[in-house]
């Protein structure tokens, strides 16, 4: 019986030998152009690094010369440092049991908070007193710390320094407490300097968004957007105090000083309140008691015109700031709501353009930081105050007078003018007669 079936294995052994070759001299050429495949994609070494632009970004300017800028772009931020050199690909990978469970790696537990996290949905914007800008990211569920001199990361992580369902706004007030609005959690988290969670804020909330501190008369405000309001809180004790807008009509009211899923509020150095009204397309302004005072805004897609706007910020010269999410375009108007400039042409992700544009802040160095979370990065430019550019005024009007003066100077030199003509004296000493003409 065994001999039976060795003689009946015999005949097919080395048939499989020579097929398993033969597959393997196909598969040769193949790997090869593999092997070539993957040198060629390899990054090309130490000077791989951020994206690169055809052309220089920082020299871009709104509105375009010859006008006198008022907004310029700096820089963006898409997440923490990334290491391009050669040395970083021999760095210990997941297992494939780490890979296969969506686990990360003993290196990358281990150095968790060193571990380059990327924006993926950021939102909501805040700055520090060091001029730390923080950014929360809904996706991600982490707060990201950005500093741009140093271009240093830092992280508040979910489940690590705090706990977070769905965040979308922050702020941050003069001692640098942190708030953070949880609308999954339907509360405010409010974390110290020291990025500890020092308190939470639930009464009265069902889905906080927009957050603004008012520091001078010590209002939180917290844009609510699910109940259409506006709920104020005592910014020391947390105690609710007031509600602007009326809420339960799910999101249907159109009157002044009533909200369709409002998002976003923000303050000048009086204490006025703005507030985007996103489904009325609206800006609406109310002063610090709650009283409504006037509002602008109108649907459309050019510019001028809203549609769904989000963020919102003030500017140290009293100019209001609305990011509109449908048409990625950042508009500023005066209180009037007359459109004085705005920056982004179209949808796209080069500097100055926007995907899904949803968040805006100032800080009081004039820098505008803005948030998009179809690229998941943070762009940086610069607000060139109405003091400065009464100044550049003033300059190159002076620089036109004293080039007319330099013209005028020189055509008079270049064609000095005729000594009046004499008329000859007669000889009998009667009075000369004029020349004729």
């Amino acid at each position: 019986m065994y001999r039976f079936l060795i003689k009946s294995m015999r005949p097919r052994f080395p048939l499989a030998v020579l097929l398993l070759l033969a597959l393997g001299c196909l598969a040769l050429p193949f790997s090869a152009h593999a092997d070539k495949k993957k040198k060629a994609d390899a990054p090309p070494g130490p000077d791989a690094g951020p994206r690169k632009f055809s052309f220089d970004p920082t020299k871009l300017a709104w509105p375009a010369p010859p006008n006198i800028a008022r907004i310029h772009w700096l820089d963006y931020f898409a997440g923490s440092k990334i290491d391009y050199s050669p040395t970083a690909a021999a760095k210990p990978k997941a297992t494939w049991m780490d890979r296969l469970a969506g686990g990360q790696s003993q290196t990358e537990k281990s150095l968790s908070k060193a571990f380059p996290f990327q924006l993926v949905g950021p939102y909501g914007i805040a700055i520090d007193s060091k001029g730390l800008v923080y950014v929360a990211d809904q996706k991600v569920g982490a707060v990201f710390i950005f500093n741009t001199e140093t271009r240093d990361t830092q992280m508040i992580r979910n489940g690590y320094e705090a706990h977070f369902g769905w965040i979308n706004g922050l702020a941050i007030d003069d001692d640098d407490r942190l708030f953070v609005a949880d609308g999954k959690m339907r509360r405010v988290v409010v974390l110290n300097a020291k990025h500890e969670v020092e308190n939470l804020i639930t009464e009265g909330l069902v889905d906080p968004v927009g957050l603004a501190i008012d520091t001078t008369n010590r209002f939180l405000y917290v844009v609510d957007t699910q109940q259409d309001q506006v709920v104020v809180y005592d910014a020391d004790t947390f105690k609710l105090l007031r509600r602007i807008g009326t809420g339960g009509k799910n999101h249907f009211l159109t009157s002044p000083g009533d909200f369709g899923a409002p998002q976003g509020v923000a303050l000048d150095k009086d204490g006025n309140v703005y507030v985007t009204d996103t489904l009325n397309n609206r800006v609406e302004i109310f002063d610090a008691d709650g009283n409504f005072i006037s509002l602008f805004g109108k649907h459309g897609d050019g510019p001028g015109y809203l549609a769904r706007p989000k963020g919102i910020a003030v500017d140290g010269d009293g100019h209001i700031w609305v990011a509109d999410e449908m048409e990625d375009r950042l508009q500023v108007f005066n209180r009037e709501g007359q459109l004085l400039t705005y920056v982004g042409l179209g949808h796209g992700e080069l500097p100055g353009q926007f995907k899904a544009l949803v968040g805006v802040a100032i800080d009081k160095r004039n820098r505008v930081f803005t948030t998009e979370q179809y690229p998941g990065r943070m762009q940086m430019f610069r607000y060139v105050t109405d003091a400065e550019a009464a100044e550049e005024k003033a300059r190159r009007e002076d620089e036109l007078q004293k080039a007319a003066d330099r013209r005028r100077n020189g055509a008079s030199a270049a064609t000095p003018e005729k000594a009046p003509e004499s008329a000859p004296v007669p000889a009998d000493g009667a009075p000369p007669t004029a020349p004729k003409r």
